[in-house]
């Protein structure tokens, strides 16, 4: 159940980036199909599937993601601050279904009582939970060509952006190189975002704690 939700989650996530570049111009993910809830075009065999049942049973733990959305730069209305709203709202949907998860944990289990602290739906509403603001904060990283990169492209100075824009063409070796060779202190940098990400959630769903 919990890989179920994680596929559809991804799906939301590349379908935000997708309504989001649409809103600013560029049809390209639109006429491709990538506009939908449906999972099934968002998967990619290889990131959705392949990698992550090789890293878990090679490093023990799973990596890899859904199937990019296309953008074209180009055909965006003011391309580096439409880029990087179109990067936020992958991360956005993350965090948004995070609230929605909460909220149904808390409105099931600590409200209606429906499901005692270790029912199967009270563990996989956690886990709908920490999984979404795991891949919110990841997400969120500076380092191309995840989402944070885009906005980091924006709001540098034009002196640096050329550079900087550069170092996609590395971006899958940056990403691994972070993540496993830099296992532990990437671990914690994305700990910490999901803790702050989590006081929002938290925030949110219990009305600054008065629920």
């Amino acid at each position: 159940m919990v890989i179920a939700i994680v596929v559809i989650c991804l799906g939301i996530h590349e379908a935000a980036h997708a309504w989001v570049a649409l809103k600013r111009g560029d049809t390209t993910a639109r006429d491709l199909g990538r506009i939908t809830l449906n999972p099934v075009p968002h998967i990619d065999p290889f990131m959705t599937i392949l990698l992550p049942v090789v890293t878990y049973l090679t490093v023990g733990f799973p990596f890899g993601g859904a199937k990019p959305v296309p953008v074209n730069f180009y055909n965006l209305r003011h391309p580096f601050r439409d880029m990087a709203l179109v990067a936020l709202a992958g991360p956005g949907s993350n965090f948004l279904l995070a609230v929605l998860f909460f909220l149904c944990q808390k409105v099931f289990v600590v409200e209606l009582g429906w499901w005692h602290s270790y029912a199967m739906a009270d563990n996989v509403l956690t886990w709908a939970v920490v999984l979404n603001l795991i891949l919110a904060a990841f997400n969120l990283l500076p380092i191309p060509p995840l989402d944070g990169s885009r906005v980091m492209a924006w709001i540098l100075p034009k002196s640096l952006r050329a550079s900087y824009v550069q170092l996609e063409s590395f971006g899958l070796l940056l990403v691994v190189g972070f993540i496993f060779l830099w296992r532990e202190k990437a671990m914690l940098i994305i700990h910490d975002m999901v803790r702050v990400l989590f006081e929002g959630v938290h925030a949110i769903v219990t009305l600054g704690g008065q629920w």
